[in-house]
């Protein structure tokens, strides 16, 4: 089943609705346009403390903006998905739909997902307008993650509790150009977040004169 309904002769009755009030109008209203940044990386890499202390910047900004966070959605609209490598293509489709949506209502999307291969990130990426959507790669070394371990998630996979642990079982393909690297084994997370900011600030910002922002 494709989700869609259709006439007797087999054509989709699935219609696009095109909206009366756009993106541009949006960012009218809120005073900066939006884009959707991509935090991608190896379990216990960082990715959701540098999503929550950026959106915090954000906000003294006055920019709105949302953390989108992988654990969460599996709380919720993910909470039917495993492990496996279709569960988790599925779940990173999901996750990228409504990054898009959130975005496209004008919201800046710190989005938080290990989404482990580059053939997902791309679909994401691919939702989105040119030069709306930020991958940064949240880079710091298995040992140091392992060592880190916030969720105790290396340890249970080493024990055996728990199996196709990305970056241990399970396959985990680096970013080939992302528009942001962050160390994190060399950089705080507030030295990373502040690199996300200026890098958001400089996409949304609309500029002194009354033009339109970067991304609407």
């Amino acid at each position: 089943m494709t989700g869609e309904e259709s006439s007797p002769s087999g054509e989709s009755t699935v219609v696009w609705s095109a909206p009366t009030v756009t993106a541009g109008d949006r960012a009218g209203l809120l005073g900066h346009g939006a884009v959707t940044v991509w935090l991608t990386g190896l379990p216990g890499s960082g990715k959701s403390t540098l999503a929550h202390a950026a959106t915090a910047m954000l906000a003294a900004e006055g920019v709105l903006a949302y953390v989108l966070d992988g654990d969460n959605l599996r709380f919720g609209l993910n909470s039917d998905l495993g492990f496996s490598p279709d569960d988790r293509a599925e779940n990173i489709r999901r996750a990228g739909e409504v990054a898009a949506l959130l975005r496209d209502a004008g919201v800046v999307v710190l989005a938080s997902f290990i989404s482990p291969y580059r053939g997902d990130r791309d679909r994401a990426r691919s939702l989105h307008p040119d030069g709306a959507f930020v991958e940064v790669f949240v880079d710091a070394p298995l040992e140091v993650c392992e060592r880190r371990d916030p969720k105790g998630l290396y340890a249970k996979a080493r024990s055996g509790a728990i199996a196709g642990l990305t970056g241990l079982s399970a396959p985990y393909e680096k970013p080939d150009n992302p528009e942001l690297r962050i160390d994190t084994a060399a950089d705080d997370a507030q030295t990373g977040a502040a690199a996300i900011v200026a890098e958001v600030l400089a996409r949304v910002r609309r500029s002194g004169d009354g033009g339109d922002s970067n991304v609407g």
